[in-house]
């Protein structure tokens, strides 16, 4: 039996996907497909695919061309594959002619003819979304540039209130359009990234959400829970996009140690402690009680995430405790009580300590070391050293280019969704920690 084998990421499935593994499989008897997975493809620098993993898995099958699916998760993997497997003929499509000549050292190599005028990368190319960037600061600046890796995104317009400070960024960045107004922004774009002070992002997601737009907006996303009510209930009124830009969320390393925790891999939780603290100007705009700036409300959305989406919404009460200078905290510890665990974090603008994370669980601990929220590596540690594990996955660039492909999935689907990541009761969950600290409930300050 002659064996073949062939590799893609069988994107958006065509005509050309089909033609692919039709011609492969008329070289033998037997096709093995290897589908890329999510996480190689993220190590390529890959974030441009649309389908899930599974569902781009079911497009090979239903093609009725492949006798075996297999995963491919590494580089290098082709060459165990071929050895494992058996292969005689190692077929690619010709737009890849030269690359794959080394395999000829263990089987046959055939560059197949490619379909003209149809790639998942032209479909793309057809689903952009155009969109505009509120606030050209720090941040409006790193989600310009992260959204480059992700090929349904245009940026085609930006506004702030300071023009001038607008028509810099827009030059420099060589965006069409600077928006003299936030209707004129609204009128040239399909959604927008909202990334003002946080006390302004309720009345600017708010005004883009009525005009039909699709928001991405930055953490913290509003500081009381009834506001996070009304953007919610907006968005799924209008039939939009709402996706919180709260990038420890979607990235995958995060992601693959919430999974873990629910797993039981350290039993059940019983702790939970984060911190994230920087020492900042006094200077700065996020020590500006005028603008509400300070620890909680800057910083306190990264470690909440993890406490809410582990423990839940239901806390029983929090205590803060905070060292305030000049009408701002410039450091707060937070305890929360459950019914069955406790958690804490600390935040600081004007304070410093390790930002690492331990989860307690009742069979070991989950440690992530320092600057946790931009998570690419974790371990579990247990009682008995020899069972302990290190998992090591991406975190590029800047890394919001993970939530901005989600955007852009999520926007494009044939019915905009609002993606799960974050569950609707854990915005306002996260809202309600941050309003209860600014009501001053249960807040008691250090000397």
């Amino acid at each position: 039996m002659k064996k073949v084998i062939t590799y893609g990421t069988f994107d958006l499935f065509h005509e050309g996907h089909e033609n692919l593994l039709r011609r492969a499989k008329a070289l033998g008897d037997y096709l093995i497909v290897g589908v890329t997975t999510d996480t190689f493809d993220m190590l390529r620098g890959k974030l441009n695919t649309h389908d899930s993993l599974i569902k781009r898995i079911e497009s090979v099958w239903k093609s009725g061309y492949a006798d075996e699916v297999i995963l491919e998760e590494y580089n290098g993997q082709k060459i165990s594959d071929i050895l494992r497997y058996g292969v005689d003929i190692f077929a690619i499509g010709s737009d890849w002619e030269g690359k794959f000549d080394y395999l000829e050292n263990y089987c046959k190599v055939v560059y197949l003819p490619r379909t003209e005028g149809v790639s998942s990368t032209l479909i793309r190319r057809e689903r952009l979304i155009r969109m505009g960037i509120i606030g050209t600061g720090k941040m409006g600046g790193r989600f310009f540039n992260e959204s480059k890796t992700v090929q349904a995104i245009r940026i085609t317009a930006a506004y702030d209130k300071d023009y001038n400070k607008c028509l810099d960024f827009c030059s420099t960045k060589q965006i069409a359009l600077a928006a003299k107004d936030l209707t004129e922004l609204l009128d040239n774009c399909d959604a927008v990234y909202v990334a003002t002070p946080h006390y302004s992002h309720y009345e600017y997601v708010k005004e883009a959400l009525l005009a039909g737009k699709h928001v991405m907006c930055e953490t913290p996303f509003v500081l009381h829970s009834n506001e996070a009510e009304e953007l919610l209930d907006l968005a799924e009124e209008k039939g939009r996009v709402l996706l919180i830009a709260h990038k420890t969320a979607y990235c995958p390393a995060f992601e693959q140690l919430m999974f873990a925790v629910r797993s039981g891999v350290i039993g059940s939780v019983v702790d939970i402690n984060a911190s994230v603290t920087t020492i900042t100007d006094e200077s700065s705009s996020l020590m500006d009680p005028c603008e509400l700036g300070g620890s909680m409300n800057e910083n306190a959305c990264f470690p909440i995430l993890p406490i809410v989406k582990i423990l839940g919404t239901d806390f029983l009460n929090i205590n803060f405790y905070s060292k305030m200078k000049k009408g701002v905290d410039i450091y707060t510890k937070a305890i929360f009580r459950y019914a069955s665990a406790t958690a804490s974090f600390q935040v600081g603008l004007g304070a410093k300590t390790e930002g690492s994370m331990i989860i307690s669980g009742t069979s070991g601990y989950i440690y992530v070391p320092a600057p946790w929220w931009k998570t690419d590596y974790f371990e579990f540690r247990f009682e008995d050293q020899n069972q302990n594990k290190k998992f090591f996955m991406p975190f590029a660039g800047d890394g919001l280019r993970y939530e901005i492909k989600d955007f852009s999935i999520a926007v494009l689907a044939p019915k905009p969704m609002n993606r799960v990541t974050l569950t609707r009761e854990e915005i306002i969950a996260m809202a309600k920690v941050q309003e209860l600290y600014l009501n001053g409930v249960n807040l008691f300050k250090l000397i």
